[in-house]
C-alpha cells in the first residue's frame, strides 16, 4: 500500500527556506591570518528577493596591491569604513534563521567563523549551501568547462556579471543557486536534505527507487535490501532508518558495487532497535547469518585465525581456526587474528622470546628423538632428547609454557623484552630492514594480546548491567552476558529505572557460554558492547563476578604502538589511500 509521506518526513521544502546568499571580500586567502574587507548578501525566499546587505570592512592591516587590483578596493576606500566588531553582528542579525549559500562556502563561512572567534562571538553554526559543490555533482564537462562563478554565470545567463565585488557577487550567485534549483526541481528534489546530497551520478532508475524508504521509520535499527527473489544483498544500520535508506538513491555513492545492489533491489525491510547498541550489534549478526553479497567485512566471524598452545606434555603452537574446550587441561589461545600472516607475525614473536619447541610431532617424554637444528642453535630445550640426553624434562619446559600463557593472559613483558632489546641491537648496526621485521612481529604479538585481555575482561563477566543518557535525559540501557548482548531498552525521562532494568533482566537472551576466551559471540560484537561502555557516561547499573584487566597487561603498551605507527606514517605518508580519493564528477558525455 502506498503511504504518502509528510513534509517532517521528507526534509525541509525549498520553496519555505529562506537563503542568504553571502559574498566576502578579503585581503588574502587565509582566514588565520588576512582579514574581511567587504561583505554581501542577498537574502532570497520563493524566487524573491527581500532584501540586500553591503558593507566595506576596515581591514586594520594594508591591503595587498595585487588584492586592491582585483577587487578595485584600496586602503583609502575601507579607510572610513566600519571595522568588523561593527560590521559582523550586522550581518549575523541580517541572516538569522536563515540557510548561508556562498560559491565555495568553506571560505566565505570560513572566514565569517573565525571573525566571531576573534571577537568573542558565538557562531551560530547556521544550515549551509554550496553552489560550486552543487555544480560539480550536477553538470557535465561539456556545459561547463570548471565550476568558477564566472563560468556558471555565463551558463545560466545571471543578470549581474561578477566582478570580485561581494554585492555583484551575492547577486550573481543568486541566479546560479536558482538556475540549479530548477534542474534538481524536475528530477524531484524538493528539500534541503535531497538538495546536500544530489548528484546527477544517481542514474533516474535509481532515483526511481525512492518509494522503497517510504514506509521505514525514523528510528535506529537495521535495513536489509532484497532482490526479486528476496535475498539478502546489503545489510546496514543507522540512527534514523528512513533518511539513511534515502540517500542509497538520492545522494551520489562513490563505491560501484552499492550502485550496482541498488540496481537489483527490490525491497527494503526494517529492524527497529531500541538504541543504536542493539542496531550495531543486530548489523553483525545479521551479516554473520545471511553473508550478503554486497557487505564486505563482517560476513566470516568463523575464519579468524587463532594461535593455541596445545594442551600436551610438551606444548607447541599452533594455527587453528576453532577453539576447543581444553584449557582446563593447559591448551591457551592467541587471538583473534584477522588474517593468517598476522597471526604468523606474533607466533614467530613468541618464538624469538620463548624457547618452545617448533616442531610438529607429538612428543613422550618417555621415547626420546633426535635434535632439530633449534637446539643446536639454542632456541629450544630440545624436550625430545629426553633426560639422559641432555634435554629438559617435563617440569622444566612446563616453564616455558607457563611463560606463554602469562604473556597472552597477564604480562607480555617477557616478550616485549626480548624483541624491544633486538630492535635495539640490529638497529645499532644499521640493519633497519631486519629491525622493521622484528618491529612487524611484536607489534602484531603485542596488539592482538592487548586486544585479547581487554575482550576477556568482559567475556568472563556472567551478567552486566549498564546504562548511558540519552538526548532527552532518559536511559539507554544494555544487559550483557559473557560479552553477548541480550537485551536493550529505554528509560523515559523521570522514570524509576529499576522496573525498567528489571524487566529487561527477566527477559534477557540466555547465554550458555562455550569454551575459550570468546564463549557467546564474535569478537566484534564484544568489542562493539566494550565501545559503548568506555564512551564517557556510561554507568554500570549492576554486576555479577569482576570487570577488571591485568594490572601490568599488554595494554600498557599502547603509548609504544602508537610510536609504531606515527613511524610507520613517515615512512610511508600515503600508505592508506583513502583520504586521497578525488571527488568525482560526471564523466564528459561522448559524442
Amino acid at each position: 500500500m502506498a503511504v504518502q509521506g509528510t513534509f517532517d518526513e521528507l526534509g525541509t521544502p525549498l520553496r519555505d527556506l529562506t537563503f542568504v546568499v553571502v559574498d566576502l571580500e578579503t585581503t588574502g586567502g587565509s582566514a588565520a591570518t588576512e582579514s574581511i574587507t567587504e561583505i554581501g548578501a542577498v537574502k532570497v525566499r520563493g524566487g524573491e528577493v527581500l532584501g540586500e546587505f553591503q558593507t566595506l570592512v576596515n581591514p586594520s592591516q594594508a591591503i595587498p596591491p595585487f588584492i586592491a587590483v582585483l577587487t578595485g578596493i584600496t586602503d583609502a576606500m575601507v579607510a572610513g569604513a566600519p571595522r568588523l566588531d561593527q560590521a559582523l553582528p550586522a550581518f549575523l542579525e541580517f541572516s538569522r534563521g536563515a540557510v548561508l549559500v556562498a560559491h565555495n562556502a568553506p571560505f566565505d563561512l570560513g572566514f565569517l567563523r573565525v571573525g566571531c572567534e576573534r571577537l568573542g562571538l558565538e557562531w551560530p553554526a547556521p544550515d549551509s549551501l554550496d553552489t560550486a559543490r552543487l555544480a560539480r555533482r550536477m553538470l557535465t564537462r561539456d556545459e561547463a568547462p570548471n565550476c568558477k562563478l564566472s563560468t556558471l554565470a555565463r551558463l545560466f545567463r545571471t543578470r549581474t556579471e561578477p566582478c570580485h565585488r561581494a554585492l555583484a557577487d551575492a547577486q550573481a550567485t543568486v541566479d546560479v543557486l536558482h538556475g540549479l534549483l530548477e534542474r534538481v526541481g524536475g528530477l524531484g528534489v524538493h528539500s534541503l536534505e535531497e538538495l546536500r546530497t544530489f548528484s546527477a551520478q544517481v542514474t533516474p532508475e535509481q532515483r526511481r527507487k525512492r518509494h522503497l524508504a517510504d514506509a521505514l521509520p525514523r528510528e535506529p535499527g537495521v535495513y536489509l535490501f532484497r532482490d526479486r527473489q528476496g535475498r539478502v544483498l546489503y545489510v546496514g544500520k543507522s540512527v534514523d532508518l528512513r533518511s539513511r535508506v534515502r540517500t542509497y538513491f538520492t545522494a551520489s555513492e562513490m563505491r560501484t558495487r552499492m550502485a550496482e545492489m541498488v540496481a537489483c533491489a527490490e525491497r527494503v525491510d526494517p529492524v527497529v532497535c531500541a538504541t543504536p547498541l542493539e542496531a550495531e550489534v543486530r548489523e553483525l549478526r545479521l551479516i554473520a547469518e545471511h553473508r550478503p553479497k554486497y557487505n564486505r567485512r563482517s560476513r566470516f566471524p568463523e575464519r579468524a585465525v587463532w594461535v593455541k598452545l596445545t594442551a600436551e606434555a610438551f606444548p607447541r603452537l599452533s594455527l587453528v581456526r576453532k577453539v576447543a574446550d581444553d584449557e582446563r587441561a593447559g591448551a591457551a589461545y592467541l587471538g583473534p587474528f584477522s588474517s593468517q600472516r598476522t597471526a604468523e607475525l606474533a607466533m614467530a614473536a613468541v618464538h624469538e622470546a620463548i624457547p618452545l619447541r617448533q616442531c610438529t610431532a607429538r612428543l613422550s617424554p618417555r621415547r626420546p628423538t633426535s635434535a632439530c637444528v633449534l637446539a643446536e642453535m639454542g632456541r629450544c630445550g630440545a624436550p625430545c632428547l629426553g633426560v639422559e640426553g641432555g634435554g629438559e624434562d617435563v617440569g622444566t619446559y612446563a616453564l616455558h609454557a607457563e611463560a606463554f600463557r602469562r604473556a597472552v593472559l597477564a604480562d607480555p613483558k617477557a616478550v616485549v623484552d626480548r624483541l624491544t632489546g633486538r630492535l635495539a641491537a640490529l638497529a645499532g648496526t644499521e640493519r633497519y630492514e631486519d629491525a622493521a621485521a622484528a618491529r612487524d612481529r611484536l607489534t602484531a604479538f603485542v596488539r592482538t594480546a592487548a586486544r585479547g585481555q581487554r575482550m576477556r575482561a568482559l567475556t568472563r563477566v556472567p551478567q552486566l548491567v549498564a546504562a548511558r543518557p540519552t538526548a532527552d535525559l532518559g536511559w539507554e540501557v544494555a544487559v550483557v552476558r559473557h560479552g553477548r548482548l541480550v537485551a536493550a531498552g529505554t528509560i523515559p525521562r523521570g522514570a524509576h529505572p529499576a522496573p525498567y532494568v528489571d524487566a529487561l533482566v527477566a527477559t534477557a537472551e540466555t547465554v550458555l557460554p562455550g569454551p575459550g576466551p570468546l564463549p557467546a559471540a564474535h569478537a566484534e560484537e564484544v568489542e562493539c558492547v566494550l565501545r559503548w561502555l568506555e564512551r564517557d557516561g556510561t554507568r554500570l547499573v549492576r554486576l555479577e563476578g569482576e570487570l577488571a584487566s591485568p594490572a601490568f597487561g599488554a595494554g600498557g603498551q599502547r603509548a609504544w604502538l602508537e610510536v609504531v605507527e606515527q613511524g610507520r606514517a613517515a615512512a610511508a605518508p600515503f600508505a592508506d589511500r583513502r583520504g586521497l580519493r578525488p571527488v568525482s564528477r560526471p564523466a564528459r558525455a561522448s559524442a
